[in-house]
């Protein structure tokens, strides 16, 4: 067995000599450009659904608008990571942008309802990729124990997307033309590729002499889009223990055990058995995924709360939102700020997410009575505590594993990441139905008028519960001290056969 060294194919210099600052910022703010765009096709199309759907027709269609981003984007993420790994990034985030603008285009062009809906499947194609690589990207440039503090500048980029992405597909959708929300994609796509062509040819390639699963892909992409189908359609299109639904859940359950049975025989199997046996990724990955279950499930849930209990308007209970998310951002932003000061830095996630949980147990006991500047108070504390995880995690995981398996840790955060959100609006929407609150047909809620106050109670306690278990996987979680420049910067040979 041959050990080589090269700055051509190995992550040993992860970033070469000259490559100065301001070249690793015009990467980093190129690929937040981007990862921006992904983001707010997210946000951006619920408010013009109503417009798109007395154009195109077929309005009994319009959730696959977006479902089918959320089914691939969600389904490629981990895929990306390995690609990356294998070919390097610059290669595999063009590809990403250029299958994103690829699904905007046709999306733009749509003259249909399933033309539409296959556009923005493709959209979801990249956009899962550019999740993924923005935080691997990140991670080649920067040393663990600075990265930290960039993981609120994706906080932050997540935050515009949520205020921003609304107000311009109403603007859009109302006063101009709704194919507008997807052709904008196209400048900022190549205003990001630009940016960041130059610099990030100077990024070594991860590995050399590997080999893509093509098996193991398929496999992955079938079971979680039939799971993500399942949890979509659940409680909404089909009653949860319907014939449809069950059936799902049990094919995704077989592919799910044929993806497995695939990475103990194959090869090269296309996650790294020795980075999914990894304790610090297997308990960060799943405190990330029940913190997003809970995040998540809050934010669709509150605007309804606030609407059909506190009494505000539609617009006004997404201008009440700014709490939550502002919050996030700022407790992301202290996390990252604070975690190269301290040696046992998960304690700072610990403190958060417990101070979160008690200010959701506060919101629910207080929520029938609850005024609107309590609500916005709680709700702010709420984002400020279990922001202070998404740093932590992700450091975390990314610190675990050398440097040729950094794009797959990656990868299958940002894969759990996506799915526990999708978990989370389900699980909170069964508890919604369990207790007489009704689901929109897009999945949203409606304008509702509700006689108790009692489901809110239960959503905001389950998620309160959620919390907990993410606080134990993070208790669980064993704390590696954080790589600097120096060990970051350490020539890794890459083993050749």
């Amino acid at each position: 067995m041959d050990q080589t060294v090269d700055n051509r194919t190995t992550m040993g210099t992860t970033t070469s000599p000259l490559m100065n600052e301001s070249e690793k910022n015009a990467i980093i703010g190129g690929v937040l450009l981007s990862m921006l765009l992904a983001a707010l096709d997210q946000t951006i199309v619920a408010p013009a659904l109503p417009t798109i759907g007395r154009a195109l027709g077929h309005a009994e269609y319009l959730p696959w608008i977006v479902t089918g981003y959320l089914l691939t984007a969600t389904a490629m993420a981990p895929l990306y990571g390995k690609i990356s790994d294998v070919y390097g990034r610059r290669p595999v985030i063009y590809a990403a942008v250029l299958i994103f603008l690829l699904g905007s285009l046709v999306s733009a062009l749509a003259p249909n309802m399933l033309v539409l809906v296959i556009g923005r499947a493709i959209q979801g194609a990249g956009g899962g990729g550019l999740f993924a690589l923005t935080q691997t990207v990140i991670g080649d440039l920067v040393p663990p124990r600075e990265r930290a503090r960039y993981a609120a500048w994706i906080a932050g980029t997540w935050a515009v997307a949520s205020v921003a992405g609304p107000l311009l597909g109403g603007t859009f959708a109302e006063h101009l033309h709704w194919s507008l929300i997807f052709w904008i994609n196209l400048p900022l796509g190549f205003l990001a590729m630009a940016i960041i062509n130059k610099p990030l040819k100077k990024l070594p390639i991860a590995a050399k002499h590997h080999r893509i699963d093509g098996l193991g892909a398929v496999l992955l992409v079938i079971a979680t889009a039939l799971l993500l189908l399942a949890l979509n359609w659940g409680g909404s299109t089909y009653p949860w223990f319907s014939l449809e639904v069950l059936g799902l859940v049990a094919c995704s359950a077989v592919f799910w055990a044929l993806f497995a049975v695939r990475l103990l025989r194959a090869a090269e199997p296309l996650v790294s058995l020795e980075v999914l046996s990894n304790p610090i990724v297997l308990a960060g990955t799943l405190s990330m995924f029940l913190l997003q279950a809970a995040s998540i499930g809050i934010s669709v849930y509150l605007p309804v709360y606030l609407q059909a209990v506190v009494g505000l308007s539609v617009s006004e209970s997404g201008t009440a939102m700014l709490g939550l998310l502002l919050g996030t951002v700022a407790g992301a932003t202290f996390s990252g700020r604070t975690i190269p000061r301290f040696f046992h830095y998960k304690r700072i996630a610990m403190f958060g997410i417990t101070f979160a949980i008690l200010c959701i147990g506060v919101l629910s006991a207080i929520a029938g009575q609850a005024s609107l500047l309590e609500v916005e108070i709680l709700t702010t504390l709420i984002g400020i505590g279990t922001g202070t995880t998404f740093p932590v995690s992700t450091v975390s995981v990314q610190n675990a594993v050398d440097r040729a398996h950094l794009g797959v840790a990656t990868g299958v955060l940002t894969f759990l990441r996506s799915l526990g959100g999708a978990l989370g609006v389900a699980m909170l929407g069964a508890v919604a139905l369990g207790y007489g609150l009704p689901l929109a047909a897009e999945g949203s809620l409606t304008r509702i008028e509700v006689t108790s106050v009692t489901p809110f109670v239960m959503i905001f306690l389950t998620a309160g519960i959620t919390l907990v278990l993410a606080l134990v996987a993070l208790a669980l979680m064993p704390e590696k001290p954080l790589r600097g420049q120096a060990e970051h910067s350490a020539p890794a040979p890459v083993l050749s056969e």
